[in-house]
């Protein structure tokens, strides 16, 4: 290996900043939770100008935003529910959301297949006409009927569906989402801290005085108790926000922070094996009137949800039940032409969505729109209830709006027309056209400038990083630059960057989170893997190349 050509390791002062930043004594908004909500008001609080620290106790993405069906979409079946303000609000986000990253956002056609048991073809297509026009549309083409019998979108399903509809929502990385948020928000002044828990927030008149504690073992040998000093709160965490509220925050008085309440509705999926060769999705109802997705999922693999049932444990310990999988697997099997068993099941995952109380609607009709809920009794604090991934930027923008005319800054929203980290595709293609060719384009121009690069790894490092995949290369011009192949296709420059950028500090972060790459690996793999993140984060010598390397990675800071 021509080590000289390794991309350089951080020095100390880079892998301290990347593992430890030091915490701001004070700033203008302090932001609790690292999910989709919370990274999106960051952002765009720090592209206003306000000084922001952002606390997030576990991972970023580590729970909710990770863990969802992987959908920008206006929810066609919310319609039933008359819910046309958050369908109209969601549908005018896709495209917006699409030009800002289409490295991760990508147009998807989804076909559903018409069952004469359930709704007539008619009120069906009256459905997706107002699905094409309650917004406009540029990018996304619109809905149309198709004969499934003969017809590559009817192959596998089972004969007695005849006719279908198909018509065009999105597909995004969900926790990549979650990061490239962070990092923009991280690149416009704001602090990140992950791994951060507030555990108390005190109000006074004229700000807030919250305790944060540090994990332990990303504290460095630095106190990991910190106090921090804020003008105002955002309670952004998601199914804890109730709990924030209830047992952090500690109200003058007594006096009670919300009206609200949070009903905690469980979300479980699964994959299997891939079940249909094109890149169509499909929209299954089932029975009982929910509704089940079957996704193209990692080139290999099928992935099916969701279930919508309602828990009343910490949102950390959710878990799939064999009830749900069952459930899934027959409900596609309703429609498959090959029954679908739980023992073709590779990976589940559950999410816990934090939906507004409603005791009088069942888990899966209580609405997903959003509300943001201030209280000035002294200093200002705004906790957002609800919400869904298709609507984060609107959500964060209406927040940002808000905070800042309390704190007397001027509204200068500006999210709408930005890129996120490795959108902004210009460099390398020119003035944007459309998203979707865009990004065709890039991925050419990409394998085209590093044919040297093993193709399967440089098209998931162009979709993955889009633009920044130059920051993950490192300068290297040769496969033996990359570093040691710590598993198939994963080099150690690519650690390093999700180390150094992307807040990574275990084998879950990168295998799961900023990849799915999990899904891929054997187990051997997925350990090799761990041991070089747990080398590199405790700075443990080993024999093996891979680990001795990690172990360098972070002994500078040591």
């Amino acid at each position: 290996m021509d080590t000289n050509a390794l991309p350089a390791y951080p020095s100390p002062a880079e892998m301290q900043e990347a593992l430890s930043p030091a915490p701001p004594e004070s700033c203008d908004v302090l932001v609790v939770g690292g999910g989709i909500n919370g990274v999106g008001i960051a952002r765009d609080l720090a592209g206003r100008g306000l000084k922001v620290l952002l606390v997030e106790q576990h991972d970023l993405a580590a729970h909710t935003s990770s863990s969802s069906t992987k959908l920008v979409h206006g929810g066609l079946r919310y319609l039933e529910h008359h819910e046309f303000s958050l369908v109209r609000k969601a549908l005018q986000e896709r495209e917006v959301l699409l030009r800002s990253a289409p490295h991760i956002i990508k147009p998807m056609r989804f076909v559903m297949p018409h069952d004469p048991h359930m709704r007539p073809a008619w009120l069906i297509r009256l459905g997706l006409f107002l699905y094409d026009h309650l917004a406009r549309r540029e990018v996304l083409p619109g809905s149309r009927g198709v004969a499934l019998r003969g017809h590559r979108l009817g192959a596998p399903l089972q004969a007695r569906f005849k006719r279908g509809f198909v018509y065009s929502d999105g597909w995004v990385d969900d926790a990549r989402l979650v990061v490239l948020n962070a990092m923009d928000a991280r690149e416009r002044g704001a602090t990140v801290l992950t791994r951060t828990r507030c555990v108390r927030a005190t109000r006074g008149e004229q700000g807030w005085t919250a305790r944060l504690q540090r994990d332990p073992a990303d504290a460095q040998g630095q106190a990991s108790l910190h106090t921090v000093k804020a003008r105002m709160l955002v309670n952004a965490a998601g199914p804890w926000a109730h709990a924030f509220l209830r047992e952090v925050a500690n109200a003058p008085g007594g006096e009670a922070l919300t009206q609200h309440s949070l009903r905690l509705v469980k979300g479980s999926h699964i994959v299997v094996p891939r079940l249909f060769e094109h890149e169509h999705a499909y929209i299954f109802q089932a029975r009982d009137g929910r509704i089940i997705f079957a996704i193209p999922y990692e080139q290999k693999f099928t992935l099916i949800g969701t279930t919508d049932v309602e828990i009343h444990l910490m949102p950390d310990q959710a878990r799939i039940t064999e009830e749900e999988t069952a459930y899934l697997c027959e409900q596609a099997s309703l429609y498959f032409k090959a029954p679908l068993r739980p023992d073709m099941v590779l990976w589940s995952y559950a999410g816990v969505r934090p939906l507004l109380e409603d005791a009088k609607a069942d888990a899966s009709s209580v609405t997903r729109d959003y509300l943001l809920e201030t209280c000035t009794l002294g200093a200002p604090l705004m906790t957002v209830w609800g919400g869904k991934i298709t609507t984060y930027r609107k959500l964060a923008e209406e927040a940002a709006g808000q905070i800042a005319t309390l704190l007397g800054e001027a509204d200068r929203a500006w999210t709408a027309k930005a890129r996120l980290p490795g959108g902004d595709l210009d460099a390398w293609i020119g003035p944007p056209v459309r998203p979707d060719r865009d990004m065709l384009a890039f991925v050419s121009r990409w394998r085209h400038k590093h044919p040297w690069i093993p193709l399967a790894v440089a098209e998931r490092w162009a979709k993955a990083y889009g633009a920044r995949a130059e920051q993950v290369l490192g300068g290297a011009a040769s496969v033996a630059a990359l570093g040691h192949e710590v598993a198939p296709g994963l080099y150690e420059c690519e650690l390093r960057y999700l180390i150094r950028h992307e807040w990574a500090r275990s084998a879950d972060d990168v295998l799961w989170r900023r990849s799915k790459l999990g899904l891929h690996f054997t187990a051997d793999e997925r350990q090799r893997v761990s041991d070089w993140m747990e080398a590199a984060r405790n700075g443990i010598p080993t024999p093996e190349s891979a680990l001795a390397d990690g172990a360098m990675l972070m002994a500078e800071a040591t």
